[in-house]
Parts: structure tokens; C-alpha cells; sequence
């Protein structure tokens, strides 16, 4: 099997002539699904945890964005005025003194639109999760 470099499609013949595709992704679907006025900030979140996560896998679980490697590290989520973050209860206690600007629950945090995301608490929390394998 060979693998095209470019848009990482696999064919049985080596150097096989075809047109890139970029595939899209589960949750290229996701976000281009929520409102036009919501993407942007899903975009911002997501570039966020893959920067900090870059060997983490992108999936859906529990109908959420989620970076998993080995197991769930972390989620995002839509929802009508604020992005959902869902690092896990363990989490939430050890950042809580940073979040108390936050609604919080259990093992989310909410992060309202009408406020700047804080970009890099979520970076925090994401290796946080990876690192002490604390996590949804």
C-alpha cells in the first residue's frame, strides 16, 4: 500500500496518478454544521488543542469534538452562548482557582461568546489532561 503524502489517501500502486482530496474530517462537520457566527470560535479552540496535542487524535465522542490518545483527553462542545469545555472533574478542581470566572460544573467549564476566549487556560488544561492522564 502506498500512502499520498499530500492528502493521505491510500492506493495499492506506488506513485498512483489521482486528485488530492482534501478529506474532511469528523469534525470539519461538526463545526460547519453550528451557526456561521459559532465557527470561528470553534476554529479558535480547536487550533488551540491541536497545537498543544499534535499527536492526539481527533474524533467525536459523546457528540463532541474530542482529542484522544489511548483514551479521552478532552472535549468541546457548541452550545447557544458559550463553547463547552470538557477536560473532567480532576480538572476542573485543579484549575479552579483560574476558571472562577467561569461557569463550571463538574467536569466542564463554559466559555460565553460574548467574552475573549481564554486560549491559553485551554492549552493549560488540555497538556494538563494529556500529561496526568486525567480526562473525561
Amino acid at each position: 500500500m502506498w500512502t499520498c503524502p499530500k492528502c493521505g489517501r491510500e492506493f495499492e500502486t506506488e506513485n498512483q496518478n489521482h486528485n488530492c482530496i482534501e478529506q474532511s474530517t469528523p469534525i470539519d462537520t461538526y463545526i460547519s454544521a453550528q451557526p456561521e457566527t459559532v465557527q470561528p470560535f470553534l476554529n479558535l479552540v480547536r487550533d488551540t488543542i491541536r497545537a498543544v496535542l499534535p499527536d492526539a487524535q481527533e474524533r467525536i465522542s459523546y457528540q463532541m469534538p474530542t482529542y484522544w490518545k489511548d483514551h479521552n483527553i478532552i472535549h468541546f462542545a457548541a452550545h447557544k452562548n458559550h463553547i463547552g469545555l470538557y477536560p473532567g472533574p480532576k480538572a476542573i478542581v485543579h484549575f479552579s482557582d483560574r476558571l472562577k470566572d467561569y461557569k463550571t460544573s463538574k467536569g466542564a467549564a463554559q466559555f460565553p461568546y460574548d467574552r475573549e476566549i481564554p486560549l491559553r487556560l485551554i492549552e493549560e488544561i488540555a497538556v494538563w489532561c494529556y500529561e496526568t492522564g486525567h480526562h473525561h
